[in-house]
């Protein structure tokens, strides 16, 4: 294959540059900004017959888009111009060649601006779909006995053994299982270990957990392997007593953290941010904003820390949203806690307000539930409803400082009404007293197909069954990264 183009198209990049390609790759294939998407959503319409498509083109010569089904092509012979863009891929037409044309100049161009998407989407990184080698296209092709995606599949569903007072475990374990990116990474193989033995890397064994999954075996697993490498690595929650499934969950990620990072996974690469690229990270960590103003001279000092989940106050009967509206809301910290203003130069009174800086792509909701003072330990089980859909826009930092300074929607800095939409995909519930309980979860194996796990038994439930639920752990996934899964 040629990766330098045709002789029209290098013609018109001597006479033209790359800048036209560049303004409609920016503004109408990658869309790299909110101005750009919304330019799209209402300008991109075809100028012959006004219509959205089929397979809109827009030409390199001039301002004109239309539809691939004859519209671009009459344009082409008026007009002399040969050279079009689809819009939906970002490839080059050309007109005298009668082919999509590469060159690797342009192609370098989108990359650029499939990046600066994803960014602007609060993306780590743009999809990229999978495309067999050689070697993988034959191994399908001799593959007689494939698995195929049915309404009613229940593959990806597996039981699992309680080893004594393991629920919590099993929980946890069945909700990284249905996280919809981490299923992807690990099913796609992306893994490669480089430690002395796989039988010392947790990353390996979840692997390996992630194959069992989705064998289509149905006898459930036992996670001795698992629990043992925890218990190596994560020494405090060693021993045979229940544990709480917050404290698991956390003590999992930072070991699957710190196994991408200390040499077994040697390839992950630091962003400039100097924050740690790993699967693990790119899907669990947000930022979270802290603004302490002082309340003399209204100087704000800020400070930006990564988060893997968020912890929540239950005061009561309420719901998630009215949780988080507590946690984002401003603070007075009082006389008692006066801090040293860097403008004032004097310890001063100050009001402390929490944010979300970024979004990561699973967000986790811990409601704290178990209460634990000099006087009492005690379970507070308050009911606290919580949404199957939930909109994180009104407690990010960019919108807070909208609110502040009383900008409108058409005046908006970019990155303030972009799609912070989630759809819960788990929930981790607590049943009975602090000292006598026990884990169930409830997880979401497709879109609108609930199950309840609780330890070795799988039954299947209801969304309604799923929302009247206590709630201990909440876990949601990005809107716009889910996609539905063509069932046969």
């Amino acid at each position: 294959m040629n990766d330098n183009g045709c002789i029209h198209l290098n013609n018109f990049k001597a006479a033209k540059g790359t800048n036209p390609y560049k303004i409609v790759h920016a503004f109408f294939v990658s869309c790299t900004s909110f101005e750009a998407r919304r330019y799209k959503a209402t300008s991109c319409l075809c100028f012959t017959c006004g219509q959205p498509g089929p397979r809109m083109h827009s030409c390199l010569h001039c301002i004109y888009f239309a539809c691939y089904g004859g519209h671009i092509q009459e344009h082409s012979k008026s007009k002399k111009h040969f050279l079009y863009v689809d819009l939906s891929y970002g490839n080059i037409f050309c007109g005298q060649c009668q082919d999509y044309i590469y060159d690797r100049e342009l192609t370098e161009i989108a990359m650029a601006h499939k990046l600066k998407q994803a960014k602007s989407l609060g993306i780590s990184m743009p999809f990229m779909p999978w495309l067999p080698n050689s070697n993988e296209a034959m191994a399908l092709r001799r593959l007689r006995k494939r698995r195929l995606i049915s309404v009613h599949t229940t593959i990806g569903l597996r039981g699992l053994q309680n080893l004594g007072s393991t629920c919590f475990m099993n929980c946890i374990v069945q909700t990284l299982i249905h996280t919809p990116l981490l299923r992807d990474y690990f099913l796609g193989e992306k893994h490669k270990c480089k430690a002395q033995g796989s039988s010392k890397c947790l990353v390996c064994e979840v692997s390996k957990l992630f194959q069992e999954f989705y064998s289509g075996a149905k006898t459930p697993l036992t996670l001795h392997r698992l629990l043992h490498l925890i218990w190596t690595h994560a020494r405090h929650l060693a021993g045979y007593e229940q544990q709480d499934a917050h404290e698991f969950f956390i003590a999992t990620l930072d070991v699957l953290h710190r196994h991408c990072m200390n040499g077994v996974e040697g390839n992950v690469e630091k962003p400039e941010n100097g924050r740690c690229n790993c699967i693990i990270d790119q899907i669990f960590t947000g930022g979270l904003q802290s603004d302490v103003v002082c309340t003399s001279c209204s100087g704000v000092s800020t400070t930006i820390d990564p988060f893997w989940d968020i912890s929540l106050d239950v005061a009561g009967p309420g719901s998630l949203q009215a949780c988080l509206e507590r946690f984002t809301r401003a603070e007075h910290l009082g006389s008692a806690a006066k801090i040293k203003c860097s403008n004032c130069r004097a310890y001063r009174e100050s009001t402390k307000q929490l944010t979300l800086e970024t979004l990561p792509i699973v967000a986790s909701f811990h409601l704290k539930r178990f209460e634990h003072s000099s006087q009492i330990d005690r379970k507070i089980s308050a009911f606290v409803s919580f949404p199957a859909e939930l909109d994180m826009t009104p407690f990010m930092s960019s919108h807070r400082r909208a609110v502040d300074v009383g900008v409108d929607n058409n005046n908006a800095p970019e990155g303030l009404f972009e799609d912070n939409r989630y759809s819960l995909f788990a929930v981790v519930n607590h049943l009975g007293s602090l000292d006598a309980g026990h884990y169930t979860a409830y997880v979401r194996q497709m879109k609108g197909n609930w199950f309840k796990c609780d330890d070795h038994m799988i039954t299947r439930a209801s969304l309604r069954e799923v929302l009247d639920s206590e709630g201990y752990l909440l876990f949601y996934h990005k809107t716009v990264l889910e996609y539905d899964c063509e069932v046969s």
